[in-house]
Formats: C-alpha cells, sequence, structure tokens
C-alpha cells in the first residue's frame, strides 16, 4: 500500500464495569480494520487505528475524544458502550465536526448529525422481545435495572408496550452500575415477594453475572419467571457459573448461533484470532460491520472529510453478519435483522423468534403499537435466517 494511512479513533473501554463487553467490540472493530488493510486498504492506504481505552468513564471518553480530534488528527471516531458515554463524545465531536459511529443498542430519542448508529433502536430490540414475551410468559413484568439513562428511558418504552396489551408492571428497580452484594439481596427479596411472570433486566457491565448468579442461588427458575434482557450479551454469560444462564431469553439482532453463511464466516474469523471460546456480542458484529461500512463510504468520497463520508454513507449497502445492512437518511440509524433467543444448557443464544425481516429504525418510536407493526417499517427476505 502507499499514502498516508488514513487514522482512525477507536474508543472502548478495556477496564471498568462496562469493559467485558467493550472488549469484545473492541476486537471486532480491530478484526475488521485488518480484513480491509489486508484487501488493499482503501484506495491503497491503510487504515491505521488510535486506540484508547475510555475506562467506562463519561469524562474519561471525552478528553479522549477532543484528544483524537485535536491532537491525534483523527476524523472518524468508532466506539462507546454506554449511552452516557455516548452522550459525553459527542459534546466533543459536535464542536470539533468529527464524525462517530456507534455500534450499541441504545434508548433511542436522539439524533446527531455527526452520528452514524449501528446498534438497535428500540423498534428493533425491544418491541420483539415485548411482543414474545406478552403471547408466552404472561402480564405480569418487574424491571430491573442499573441507575443511568439508558436503562430509565427503555423501561419507559418497554412499559408501554405492556400496557398496551393489559399487563401490569409491577414495580422498577435501580441498582447502581457498581453494585454489591448487598444491592442484589434487596432485588431478590422483592422478586420473591412479587412473583412476576418476566423480570425484565436493563442491569449492564459487572453486576449483570452476579445478578443471575443471585437468581440462581435463591432457588427461581426461569420455566416460571425467566429474566428476559437486551443487555445480557455473550459476554456476560461467560462470566456466570455454568448452567447459571440457562432459559433465559434476550433479543438482539445477531447472535453468534446464527446459522447464515456471512455469520459463521465472521464467527470463524473472530474466534480464530481471538480464541475458541470467545464470546461474540451483538455489539461486536455492528463493531464489526460499521467499520466496513465506513470504509466503502470513505472509498467513495476520497476523503475522511466527516460531511462527505455523510452523504456517500447513505447510499452505501453492505452484507454484514446479521444480514444486508443500510443507513436510514432520514435519522442516521441502521435497517437492522432482530431475532429473539433463549440460553440453552451451554450459555448459547438459540434462537426462537426470526421474524425474518430488516426492520427500518424508528428511533422516536413513532410507530409503536404492538399491533401495528406495518409493512412501511420492515422488509421481508427469503434466507433470512
Amino acid at each position: 500500500m502507499t499514502g498516508e494511512p488514513w487514522r482512525i479513533g477507536v474508543l472502548f473501554s478495556m477496564t471498568g464495569v462496562t469493559a467485558n463487553v467493550e472488549r469484545a467490540q473492541l476486537n471486532a472493530t480491530l478484526l475488521a480494520i485488518d480484513e480491509i488493510n489486508a484487501a488493499g486498504g482503501v484506495m491503497g492506504r491503510e487504515l491505521q487505528p488510535v486506540v484508547y481505552d475510555g475506562a467506562s468513564d463519561p469524562k474519561r471518553f471525552r478528553a479522549l475524544a477532543e484528544q483524537l480530534i485535536a491532537a491525534d488528527g483523527v476524523r472518524l471516531i468508532f466506539g462507546c458502550y454506554m449511552s452516557s458515554v455516548r452522550k459525553a463524545v459527542l459534546q466533543a465531536v459536535e464542536p470539533f465536526r468529527g464524525l462517530l459511529f456507534y455500534p450499541t443498542l441504545y434508548e433511542g430519542f436522539e439524533y446527531s448529525l455527526q452520528t452514524i448508529y449501528t446498534g438497535a433502536a428500540p423498534n428493533q430490540n425491544a418491541f420483539q422481545l415485548a411482543k414474545y414475551l406478552l403471547a408466552r410468559q404472561g402480564p405480569r413484568y418487574l424491571f430491573v435495572g442499573s441507575n443511568y439513562v439508558y436503562p430509565y428511558e427503555t423501561n419507559r418504552i418497554m412499559s408501554d408496550f405492556v400496557v398496551q396489551s393489559r399487563g401490569k408492571i409491577l414495580d422498577e428497580i435501580y441498582i447502581p452500575l457498581d453494585a454489591a452484594a448487598d444491592d442484589l439481596k434487596g432485588v431478590i427479596k422483592r422478586i420473591r415477594k412479587l412473583s412476576p411472570d418476566v423480570i425484565f433486566s436493563t442491569i449492564v457491565g459487572q453486576a449483570t453475572p452476579a445478578f443471575y448468579e443471585a437468581y440462581a442461588d435463591a432457588g427461581f427458575k426461569p420455566s416460571d419467571m425467566p429474566i428476559a434482557s437486551l443487555t445480557t450479551s455473550e459476554a456476560d454469560v461467560a462470566e456466570m457459573r455454568p448452567g447459571v444462564a440457562e432459559g433465559h431469553i434476550s433479543a438482539a439482532t445477531f447472535f453468534s448461533t446464527l446459522g447464515s453463511p456471512a455469520a459463521r464466516k465472521f464467527v470463524a474469523a473472530y474466534r480464530q484470532r481471538f480464541g475458541a471460546d470467545a464470546p461474540i456480542p451483538s455489539a461486536a458484529e455492528a463493531a464489526y460491520f460499521q467499520v466496513h461500512l465506513a470504509a466503502a463510504a470513505l472509498a467513495r468520497a476520497g476523503t475522511d472529510d466527516p460531511r462527505r463520508v455523510l452523504a456517500e454513507i447513505m447510499d452505501v449497502e453492505i452484507d454484514a453478519p446479521q444480514g444486508r445492512v443500510r443507513v436510514d437518511a432520514e435519522n442516521h440509524h441502521t435497517y437492522l435483522w432482530p431475532r429473539v433467543a433463549r440460553l440453552d444448557a451451554k450459555g448459547a443464544f438459540q434462537i426462537v423468534w426470526n421474524p425474518g425481516v430488516r426492520v427500518k429504525p424508528d428511533p422516536y418510536c413513532v410507530t409503536q403499537r404492538l399491533d401495528d407493526w406495518s409493512a412501511d417499517f420492515v422488509e421481508p427476505s427469503p434466507g433470512a435466517r
């Protein structure tokens, strides 16, 4: 390859409360960069990542984003997991005219001209999970979440879905991001008293494995009262005791057990590099495909000027491991493929409902009735499994 490399920012947490899933996102980002460089780079120039550890700290993320743009000469940044972190980084990206690629499911209700959202919006995961649960598990729900913006907003949306179907929210409980055993004791006590049909968890990070283990230790059974979550991923399950995760439910746009050729190829490449048992959460798949998406737009633009890249990316469509994806020009979110899965005895997510459609992102939940999933918001495709 010839010419100066394209320097891109990579900003994830290698330490801190969400490091387990963000390390997988970092791995997937680096894998995509290596694949692009091995194929000749972009316009004969390699992608050169400038990598920093945000340590799950919004202030540190913001400072590092400013450093990437102002000192390192980076214009495109790939990263962030928690919404509090994303909002902090946007304070740096927007004034400096950078462009953030954000690969994580989130609560929606946001639009930034200088952000491409490649993780799921609520109508691409919460909607499908609610529809599945309300049809199969019963109407009584207990919400348990971490104490920050994503759980509050997601629970508000999920509450709307439940109430639409004449369900009932028994209670909402919020625990610290760094929750200790005493915090979980109170949650378990409340679960035992209320005995809900479903526990909807928006706990993130290091408290997640501890919560599932406390549930198992209390003698609760997933067959009677499963934990359903959008945030519990393969990275969290890998840190649980064997058997603890079995029977619990999640919804996501990608699971590593997906059987399509593109998914199998991605999983094989990832595990060849990072280990045969390396967990691959949906957020890692989004981190992977967004680099390929950005590289295609960069090649079309011929420059890393964020305005030019933005203009070109709206006309780019690629085959991601989850299915064919593209960015919606109206809201900068991505058309994605939702699925619902249940954990088996080995801690692997087995898909139990695959609608087989690509869903238009609706981050503002304009269409959010469970009985109004109109064709305007889905794109059927054969062979989506």
